[in-house]
């Protein structure tokens, strides 16, 4: 960060202040917020992680230009790519910071689901939540992990108790409305053992030309035997800055399915890390990234084995248009332990201009000696013969480019399960071809 931003010293202990006594929280919480801080003080200052932040460029980032939006925003309509698609069992909105709705079935509410603002919910129910809360993502792990856990300013829980099975999807949606506005939302999943569940997150803006910034966590828990689809669909508009932390903990033979999408903002980087924890634990981890004009979107993912028999599976596919650039830091990382590791991990970017620019960088770190990891990383141009091909059977050159680019996308879309999440990816990869409405 520049010396500017130290300067200016945005979100100061009087920011903090005015947060917590806005919000009248617990003590307990109001503690973590203050430890948190104090580590946030000592990072402000602290050099990045050049391995993870070299190829990020954030000098024109002034976080002084943004602030907490203290009071709640009026109930507002926002172009969502999945709302409107399918029946949720619940939905939970959250815009600039502050729980708009929050809704739950009475069946699985009857169940003991816990599904709706993390707020509300760690007051109601701090026992189940608070051992959960920074156990994924550690406020330490520099500044903007221990800024965000200082500022968190709501988010969305959803607690499953053990043997529960959920059939229908629930639906959260995190959007910016006010100009200059900055949120730090925190969605915490829990799944105690043998449970199943379907999250779809989104984030969006209220409005196409409004600066914002998010400052965001995520942290997915996975007791035993449970089973959890988790998709998040990123597309803020092009004048928001997004940095996240976001970690999943995979305990003994439970199964996660992670699914991102990129599709908006200014600059987005995302430090995405998945933890195989138990014997036999599985995470599959699928992504869908298309970058526009200036757009620079960038991944920072970990596969961490910690027991044996352990698999995962990453799988990443960029497009690219414009100036707009693209950066993928890959690693698999395997403890001593975990003997009968399978790991895998694949980025591949499709370049539809010559100024796009890709930067893909898979590694790994292995520390057992009978296991099987292999990684793969490839870019190219869109191929002018394939183009030719289709125009010749009567398509225009936008439709042909749609054809090619959804191909190149099918085999993610072919591991994803969930019709509506196909769906959407596919409309939203029109609407920036300029097809779609």
């Amino acid at each position: 960060m520049t010396a500017a931003m130290a300067q200016a010293r945005p979100f100061d202990r009087s920011v903090l202040r005015n947060l917590m006594n806005a919000r009248c929280e617990a003590d307990w919480i109001c503690q973590l917020r203050e430890q948190a801080f104090e580590l946030f003080e000592s990072k402000r200052n602290e050099a990045l992680d050049p391995e993870e932040y070299k190829r990020v460029d954030l000098r024109a980032f002034r976080p002084e230009r943004f602030t907490w939006v203290p009071e709640r925003t009026e109930r507002i309509e926002f172009d969502t790519l999945m709302a409107r698609r399918a029946e949720f069992a619940g939905n939970v909105v959250h815009v600039d910071g502050h729980c708009l709705e929050a809704r739950l079935s009475e069946e699985y509410a009857a169940k003991g689901v816990l599904f709706g603002d993390l707020v509300t919910l760690l007051a109601d129910h701090r026992e189940i939540l608070e051992p959960h809360l920074f156990s994924a993502v550690e406020p330490a792990a520099d500044r903007f992990s221990a800024w965000h856990a200082a500022f968190w300013t709501g988010g969305t829980v959803l607690y499953v108790p053990r043997n529960v099975e959920l059939t229908q999807p629930l639906h959260s949606l995190i959007a910016l409305d006010r100009t200059g506005a900055a949120d730090f939302s925190h969605t915490l999943v829990i799944l105690e053992e043998g449970a199943k569940a379907t999250l779809l997150e989104e984030t969006t803006s209220a409005q196409a030309d409004s600066p914002g910034m998010h400052v965001g966590a995520v942290e997915l828990i996975l007791k035993p035997g449970s089973q959890l689809r988790y998709v998040q669909l990123q597309n803020w508009n092009d004048k928001v800055w997004h940095i996240a932390h976001q970690s999943g903990r995979v305990d003994r033979d439970a199964f996660l399915q992670w699914t991102v999408g990129g599709l908006g903002s200014r600059l987005s980087h995302i430090h995405q890390h998945v933890h195989l924890d138990g014997r036999g634990a599985q995470a599959q981890v699928n992504g869908v990234t298309f970058a526009t004009d200036r757009q620079v979107l960038s991944y920072y993912t970990q596969q961490t084995h910690h027991a044996p028999d352990t698999r995962s599976d990453l799988l990443y596919k960029d497009v690219l248009r414009d100036m707009a650039r693209v950066i993928w830091r890959g690693m698999i990382k395997v403890d001593p332990a975990a003997q009968k590791t399978d790991g895998y991990q694949r980025n591949d970017s499709l370049m539809m201009s010559e100024e796009a620019r890709a930067d893909a960088i898979p590694g790994l770190e292995i520390e057992a000696d009978d296991v099987r990891c292999t990684h793969g990383a490839t870019a190219g141009r869109v191929d002018e013969e394939q183009l030719f091909y289709c125009m010749c059977r009567g398509l225009e050159r936008r439709e042909a480019m749609h054809m090619i680019v959804e191909g190149f996308f099918q085999i993610v879309y072919d591991r994803i399960p969930v019709e509506i999440v196909r769906e959407t990816l596919s409309q939203a990869v029109e609407k920036k071809l300029g097809i779609g409405d």
